[in-house]
């Protein structure tokens, strides 16, 4: 039980609304009570997609910064936040104007373009489709913005040339070990969910910098997430959960809250011999140092 696991919960995503699943939060009231079901529940990380308080995703500072306010007033500072950047045709500089002026200790920056699809394979046609578009000039621009602000980012790789991506980054200087990686695994023109790809992943995070021991995650999209849950604890990585990447619990059963998935994610935690990160020693493996929040 000396291995702790950082338990991250995406809160509620860009995409899905509540006729996809009824717990999604849109309020900053719901939003709080959700991390407060979180927090309860083992996690100590909360990845945020704002939304207006009709649901709409919404990338205004306004929304973000009332989204930020709440869940201190619910947990104190049991929760490390952590705003996305990552979205499809928003300007640099507006996400820019959030991270400033919402100040997260965290931010999740995507590591490179790809395609991204959901695809049906009983109707035999994607669902959606789309160029993921992260250039290099925007990745820079952002981890710019990240260092001056005093952000630690999150970087999301979606492929395995994503992890390679960090070392030139890092050799630019714009990048401070020990970095903090998230593998996104299961979205269709990315890495396929696999414990095996999963694995060579992390051997290769591992080789950008070897003389720095990096932080690690999984996120796992869909229902192949407890999978990818398991095997990231098994090998020593960390895990995300929530509403944003799956619905569903492993029995098929929809969870009701953000606090069910968390709950369900602490108990294979513990059944294999790991416990959950406290909220310090998430801090300490992210290499994220605490601060006070922005007025």
């Amino acid at each position: 039980m000396s291995d702790p696991a950082v338990i991250t919960c995406a809160i509620s995503g860009a995409i899905a609304n509540r006729e996809q699943c009824p717990a999604i939060p849109y309020t900053p009231e719901e939003y709080a009570a959700e991390a407060r079901r979180i927090v309860d529940e083992g996690g100590v990380h909360i990845h945020i997609h704002a939304r207006t308080r009709e649901g709409v995703p919404s990338y205004e500072t306004e929304d973000f910064v009332a989204i930020r306010d709440a869940i201190p007033e619910q947990v104190g500072d049991a929760a490390i936040i952590n705003f996305s950047t990552g979205t499809v045709g928003v300007p640099v500089a507006k996400r820019i104007a959030y991270l400033e002026a919402g100040r997260p200790e965290v931010a999740a920056l995507n590591m490179g373009s790809m395609n991204y699809a959901k695809y049906s394979a009983k109707r035999r046609e994607f669902v959606f489709k789309f160029v993921f578009t992260n250039p290099f000039d925007e990745i820079i621009e952002l981890l710019e913005a990240m260092r001056r602000l005093g952000i630690k980012p999150e970087h999301e790789c979606f492929d395995l040339g994503h992890v390679g991506s960090l070392a030139p980054l890092l050799d630019m200087g714009l990048l401070e070990p020990p970095l903090h990686a998230d593998f996104v695994m299961g979205v269709v023109g990315g890495v396929p969910a696999s414990a095996r790809n999963l694995a060579a992943m992390a051997d290769n995070l591992a080789q950008v910098d070897p003389d720095h021991r990096h932080h690690w995650g999984v996120i796992g999209i869909g229902r192949d997430q407890w999978m990818l849950v398991a095997a990231a604890l098994t090998l020593g990585g960390s895990i995300r959960v929530g509403l944003e990447d799956n619905f569903y619990l492993p029995s098929g059963e929809m969870a009701r809250s953000n606090g069910e998935l968390i709950a369900q994610a602490r108990r294979m935690t513990e059944e294999v011999g790991r416990r959950p990160a406290t909220v310090d020693e998430a801090r300490a493996l992210l290499g994220v140092t605490a601060r006070e929040p922005a007025a």
